[in-house]
């Protein structure tokens, strides 16, 4: 099921240009309606249920109905995020409440550099239809 705003607990952000779900939704689909200064799903067929809404939004305001495979139907799954963690609490229909805890990332955004330390293409590769991990690897098979 798609993400979905709670009105009452979403603020907007604080009044801010973009909210966070609208920063981080990657199909672009979250939208805060200025009037009311509330975030929404705009196209929720849409919507991937990726939760990377849900896990940002710092009034815990969005809500997915989860998946059976980890919580039942009736349940809920709340996620509490941290600066290093992200807590679960997962609550079942019989009123039993788990926790569960994931770190996060906590490199600063850009910091990654995914290509540092691989070598640039050669000329003749950029044709290849190999990727770029098997390069090398059909290379040394071709040499044997």
């Amino acid at each position: 099921m798609p993400t979905f705003v709670i009105e009452s607990k979403c603020d907007g952000c604080k009044g801010q240009d973009k909210t966070a779900c609208m920063y981080i939704c990657p199909n672009d689909l979250m939208y805060l309606d200025k009037d009311r200064m509330k975030a929404l799903n705009q196209e929720t067929e849409q919507c991937w249920e990726c939760y990377s809404c849900v896990k940002i939004c710092p009034q815990q305001a969005i809500e997915a109905r989860p998946y059976a495979d980890f919580v039942p139907m009736g349940g809920t799954s709340i996620p509490i995020r941290s600066s290093d963690s992200i807590m679960w609490t997962i609550k079942f229909r019989d009123g039993q409440t788990k926790r569960f805890k994931f770190p996060i990332r906590t490199t600063p955004e850009g910091s990654i550099k995914p290509y540092e330390g691989k070598p640039d293409p050669a000329e003749s590769e950029l044709d290849s239809q190999l990727l770029f991990t098997e390069i090398g690897t059909q290379i040394a098979t071709i040499k044997k």
